[in-house]
């Protein structure tokens, strides 16, 4: 079943290299004070007050969502068809994978989850678990399957004036870098594949990298290594609370 083609707009927030970041989904509401000229937190948790409380001090908000995984805590949990619904994502109590091949019937609850990031005021939205092909979802995914995913959700995005991150996805940059606005990276310092995204800043698009302090990761060299690539970076709690640590 072929999906129907979306007149996009131009007219979406294109973030700049070098812009502050708050990576906060847990712990709220959010703490707006913080000094981060970017704050990326999660859409059913937040009202728009608080995004009308941050455009109020001159940040941009990016929406959290999940696109790769079903989540039993959330309010369309039962929208779902059964088929779409995979093996449990290991380490992540309460969530299993997507069959994100099957676009057509995913595509009424992704929709209605980007029109809420729309109507509560974000300029942007984050689609996590976008990573589903070389994981276990069991579904027998491919490399395509994803790109095809990712693209579509990216155009679902950008026709209602809403930037989009790549989230993680290093080995497909080369295909997906058009379609997304910036990047989300986690330990990339931490597993050495930070060079694999800079393709993004090549290409004028920002990259906000997290690192967390459960690894043991040297963040004062991430700090290092992130001022010569021109990444932003910080380091969280993996619980993503409001904690944050930025570089001197």
């Amino acid at each position: 079943m072929a999906l129907p083609t979306l007149n996009v707009s131009a007219d979406w927030w294109h973030p700049s290299i070098g812009l502050t970041w708050q990576w906060q989904l847990k712990e709220t509401p959010v703490d707006t004070t913080v000094d981060a000229d970017v704050f990326d937190i999660d859409l059913v948790d937040n009202d728009s007050k608080v995004i009308d409380d941050l455009h109020m001090r001159g940040r941009k908000v990016i929406c959290y969502i999940s696109v790769g995984s079903w989540e039993n805590w959330r309010p369309d949990k039962d929208k779902f068809l059964p088929e779409v619904l995979g093996s449990d994502y290991e380490g992540w109590p309460g969530e299993r994978w997507l069959d994100i091949r099957q676009i057509e019937k995913l595509a009424p609850i992704m929709r209605a989850r980007l029109d809420l990031c729309k109507a509560k005021g974000f300029d942007a939205v984050e689609p996590d678990n976008i990573e589903v092909y070389d994981n276990d979802p069991g579904f027998p995914i491919l490399y395509d399957d994803q790109v095809r995913y990712a693209k579509w959700l990216a155009s679902e995005a950008h026709s209602r004036g809403l930037a989009i991150g790549l989230k993680n996805a290093p080995d497909q940059i080369q295909d997906l870098l058009p379609s997304f606005d910036f990047a989300i990276m986690e330990e990339c310092f931490d597993q050495g594949w930070c060079n694999q995204v800079v393709p993004f800043i090549e290409a004028g698009k920002p990259v906000f990298a997290a690192e967390y302090d459960d690894t043991g990761v040297d963040f004062a060299e991430a700090c290092r290594q992130a001022k010569d690539l021109s990444f932003s970076v910080i380091l969280k709690h993996r619980a993503l609370d409001k904690f944050r640590i930025t570089c001197p």
